[in-house]
């Protein structure tokens, strides 16, 4: 059965390969590359099946369920030489890039907060509202606003506050989290799962602030001055999906022999779990998997 519908997803697709198990995939010695793109509470597991066959990785985000696994699954990694890397696709795009550099510039003065927020009303798919399957808001749709953050202004968070509304299947159906950076500079996050929001990234400067269109694809950087007169507008550079970023910077490390993206290296990958669990932990949300 799983033969017959892989076999039915290549053709429609123009594929030249389908196999009925992942392991018959991972037997394959043309597959250069596994990318991972099931529900989260499956993705250790996975990438550990993948290491044992000395396959590299590109794990969908979240990359684990916690730090905890995180680290587990990058040290056996590393231990075996296999390249893995999580696939959060803004971390690679060229405005991850644009962002940092203004965010260093000064062109709105000292920067003393931001704001960012994503939602979609996704609830109903199943593997959105299980618990068991790590389901929620915060691993599949808050860790963008998250990575904004932390392209923005990196990993030295003094303090964290957050709250969720959680719904009855005892997933988090929306969440709100603000973070303290260095110099009191202040971020307040929203994700759900539940509505629709307009996916705006702001940062607010002594001197002006700057909007940033669609946290999950930057599609745009507004920079405005104190009158609130648009002083410039950044378009993102062309592109296909924003996904062949990813996939070229996999390629460009596993080319050079590196076992990491520097665009999202296993440190920061742990670093951005870490920060989960406690935002998690603030609400003493635990997924099954985990115990």
């Amino acid at each position: 059965m799983k033969r017959g519908r892989a076999a039915a997803f290549a053709a429609k697709y123009s594929f030249d390969r389908a196999y009925g198990s992942y392991e018959e995939l991972l037997a394959d010695p043309a597959v250069d590359l596994v990318y991972i793109a099931v529900p989260h509470s499956h993705h250790a597991q996975l990438m550990e099946q993948c290491i044992d066959h000395k396959k590299p990785i590109l794990c969908e985000k979240a990359f684990t369920v916690n730090a905890g696994q995180a680290r587990r699954v990058l040290a056996r990694a590393e231990e075996n030489g296999v390249f893995t890397a999580e696939a959060i696709w803004p971390r690679y795009m060229p405005m991850a890039d644009t962002l940092k550099e203004f965010a260093a510039s000064g062109r709105i003065g000292r920067i003393t907060g931001a704001t960012a927020n994503l939602a979609y009303p996704v609830y109903a798919r199943e593997r959105l509202h299980r618990l068991d399957l790590a389901g929620g808001a915060l691993l599949d749709v808050g860790i963008y606003p998250l990575t904004f953050a932390a392209i923005l202004f990196g990993s030295q968070v003094e303090s964290i506050f957050s709250e969720a509304q959680i719904s009855p299947d005892g997933v988090d159906a929306q969440n709100t989290v603000v973070l303290t950076y260095p110099g009191g500079v202040r971020v307040t996050l929203y994700s759900s799962i539940v509505n629709t929001s307009d996916r705006l990234g702001a940062i607010y400067g002594t001197e002006g602030y700057a909007l940033v269109g669609n946290v999950n694809n930057f599609e745009y950087l507004d920079i405005y001055n104190k009158e609130h007169i648009l002083v410039e507008h950044i378009q993102r550079p062309p592109q296909l999906t924003g996904y062949e970023y990813e996939i070229d910077a996999c390629i460009q490390a596993m080319d050079r022999g590196a076992l990491e993206c520097p665009q999202m290296p296993h440190s920061e990958i742990i670093r951005m779990m870490e920060l989960m669990d406690r935002i998690r932990e603030q609400w003493n949300l635990v997924y099954p998997c985990e115990a």
